[in-house]
């Protein structure tokens, strides 16, 4: 089976100057898949832009207007965080459409795993609200496309950002259908994501935070991924897993204190890729989050697509962290467990 890259130049549009998340983040991988031969093994798909129907399924009407009024007046900053060029609204229309088409290639065999290579980002965009980086929830978009489009009844969202995704979590909240599982450094950006955040309603339960202490490494990551994720998602039985994939966990980066590296992406993607290939059939989709070093950004989504195409994974040209002593997670993980009846 194939894996799909979805991927369309005018996401590099969306211009931001001088801001972290820029344009170079996708002329970097895009670079590095070129040169190394991956582009050549993968099915290359290009996006159509997300429909109104696609939108507002997670999104209000008076937030999608002021997207695209703000984009059509030139652009401009939505908060300190947060910027508009004049292409940007056609960039996250296609980066919401980009992460749908690969639900899309993965739900109907045309592949059996799919990376979305999107920008802007999306899981902190709330249903009312632009934050982040982020101007529409791409993740949240694609979950909510699986459900409506195709039917499906059960997907798990898995975030392994470096911040919380207040909004996929907001989106959701209420919703039995997506599970939401989340690592995020805490205390941090943007504030929410404790462990007693679990849902509400019938989605009680949905939710599954593990608020991480600074500098938590591969190790660390991995031991979530086996204790809590591993059991949270075989008891919910996903028939797709997405996952918001934010490289900005990665030891180098300007943004964040964690120490994850090149070599830890790539087995967090292998145990996502025996999590999927065990409970949903393989059906595996990523869409880019954070990340802005560029160098660990574009191996790292590198060893990522090696991993799915059962590829030989490269070595970490940005090597291991510097020495420091791992943080306890134990009694964060005792927590998690006992809020979720796991045992």
């Amino acid at each position: 089976m194939k894996t799909a890259l979805v991927y369309h130049p005018a996401c590099l549009e969306h211009d931001t100057g001088d801001h972290p998340e820029n344009a170079d983040r996708l002329r970097e991988t895009m670079g590095l898949l070129q040169k190394t031969g991956l582009l050549d093994k993968l099915l290359l798909l290009q996006p159509e832009p997300a429909t109104a129907d696609m939108l507002a399924s997670v999104h209000t009407d008076a937030h999608i207007q002021m997207v695209r009024r703000l984009g059509e007046r030139g652009g401009g900053w939505i908060d300190g965080d947060t910027v508009m060029s004049p292409h940007s609204y056609m960039a996250a229309l296609l980066a919401a459409g980009g992460a749908a088409r690969a639900v899309d290639a993965v739900v109907s065999v045309e592949a059996q795993a799919a990376f979305a290579l999107v920008r802007p980002p999306g899981h902190h965009a709330t249903s009312d609200r632009a934050m982040g980086f982020c101007l529409f929830n791409n993740v949240a978009i694609a979950a909510a496309h699986a459900l409506q489009r195709h039917g499906l009844e059960r997907v798990l969202i898995v975030d392994f950002d470096v911040h919380h995704g207040n909004g996929t979590q907001d989106i959701f909240y209420q919703e039995s259908r997506v599970l939401y599982f989340s690592t995020h450094q805490y205390p941090f950006y943007p504030g929410s994501g404790l462990v007693g955040e679990r849902g509400q309603g019938p989605g009680k339960g949905f939710t599954v935070n593990v608020p991480l202490p600074a500098w938590c490494g591969d190790e660390e990551y991995l031991r979530v991924f086996r204790e809590v994720l591993e059991p949270v998602a075989s008891r919910f039985r996903p028939q797709l897993v997405l996952v918001s994939a934010g490289f900005d966990v990665h030891w180098s980066e300007p943004i964040g204190q964690m120490q994850v590296s090149v070599d830890g992406f790539g087995r967090l993607g292998q145990f996502l890729k025996g999590l999927a290939s065990e409970l949903c059939q393989g059906r595996l989709v990523y869409t880019l989050e954070g990340g802005y070093n560029l160098q660990a950004l574009s191996h790292g989504v590198g060893v990522i697509l090696e991993g799915l195409l059962e590829l030989p994974v490269s070595p970490d040209p940005v090597g291991p962290p510097p020495r420091r002593p791992a943080p306890d997670i134990d009694s964060i993980l005792d927590a998690v467990k006992a809020a979720h009846g796991l045992s």
